[in-house]
């Protein structure tokens, strides 16, 4: 279900934190991935008006057969799509029925990239500052036909970390609260998994992984499990299809986005060890400082490896336990069931 509105333009100026002004309105299209949360529908939604976006995709998932109240949630969430009163065109795709994560957001996107050749994407728990919007949008053009980068990230989870006085920089990881890419990036995603079992074999993993065996296995598990339908991802598999075209992602060296769906009812973002759940709202410094080369900080990445997904001491450990145990034929055929 698709339909189109035209609202008038409102609005005024904004200044970033420093006091300039900011570029308004924006120029890119928006794609909102919405389900059942309202209240944070509402918050983000807010960003996204301080902007005015001359495009608006908004994309939600059906309720669930049997779960009470989701229906009306849902539907109030829909209304969010008549909130628009700036010039706007604002394009909406309503699930009947509940398609759940993976399905619903994969297609949502599907939907965005067949009709805009670039473009910003938020969920509804991904709260962004505005100058997310800007760095999105000028490096959407920038890299717009450099294949080498396939998504602009506004996640900093260093920590405080930051190597150089650029912006941002290029990193393995595409983290996904709050994002960009091109319809030319989407067109790998591997919905299936189809070339994880080859890529698994011809041990990629273990090249993108600079000599790092717990990196190793924490990925193939996770890739497994996804290939298996254990784990209903639609980022897994695009962060698999980015490291399966040799992909980089531009990571900015402040945060500008933060999540702000823990304690909701959700689907993946559980509580950990408490920094990503605080993560502070950044705006970034513009105009912005570009990187010389296009070189992946290994680094930063390293950092990301042990602090962020926990691809510690701890788990090469267990790595090497599972390998030693595999090297036993009768252990190795009970694992494989």
């Amino acid at each position: 279900m698709a339909s189109y509105e035209q609202k008038p333009a409102t609005g005024s100026d904004r200044r970033l934190d420093d006091g300039r002004q900011s570029q308004t309105p924006l120029k890119t299209a928006v794609l909102f991935l919405l389900f059942n949360r309202p209240g944070l529908s509402k918050k983000v939604f807010e960003a996204i008006r301080q902007v005015r976006p001359p495009r608006l995709y908004i994309s939600v998932d059906g309720p669930r057969e049997g779960v009470q109240g989701e229906r009306a949630m849902v539907e109030e969430v829909r209304s969010i799509a008549n909130d628009v009163d700036w010039d706007c065109k604002v394009k909406t795709r309503f699930n009947k029925e509940n398609k759940g994560c993976r399905i619903a957001v994969s297609t949502a996107l599907d939907w965005f990239f067949d009709h805009e050749s670039e473009g910003i994407v938020l969920e509804d728990d991904c709260l962004p500052s505005e100058s997310f919007f800007w760095y999105c949008q000028e490096l959407l053009e920038r890299y717009r036909d450099d294949e080498r980068i396939m998504v602009i990230s506004g996640n900093n989870f260093q920590r405080g970390w930051i190597r150089s006085n650029d912006s941002y920089y290029f990193s393995r990881y595409n983290h996904c609260w709050g994002w960009a890419s091109w319809r030319r990036a989407w067109r790998q995603y591997d919905r299936d998994l189809q070339g994880w079992p080859e890529f698994r074999e011809r041990g990629y993993l273990k090249d993108l992984s600079n000599g790092n065996r717990a990196f190793v296995y924490y990925w193939t598990e996770i890739f497994d499990r996804c290939a298996r339908g254990e784990i209903d991802s639609w980022a897994y598999r695009w962060t698999f299809s980015c490291w399966s075209q040799g992909g980089l992602t531009c990571l900015p060296q402040r945060n500008l986005v933060t999540n702000i769906g823990f304690g909701e009812v959700s689907t993946h973002t559980k509580r950990g060890d408490g920094y990503v759940e605080s993560l502070p709202l950044q705006e970034m410094e513009l105009p912005m400082r570009h990187p010389a080369f296009v070189v992946r900080d290994s680094f930063a990445d390293l950092r990301t490896d042990r602090m962020h997904f926990k691809i510690n001491f701890t788990l090469l450990v267990k790595a090497w336990m599972v390998a030693l145990l595999r090297a036993i034929p009768v252990i190795n055929n009970v694992l494989k069931r």
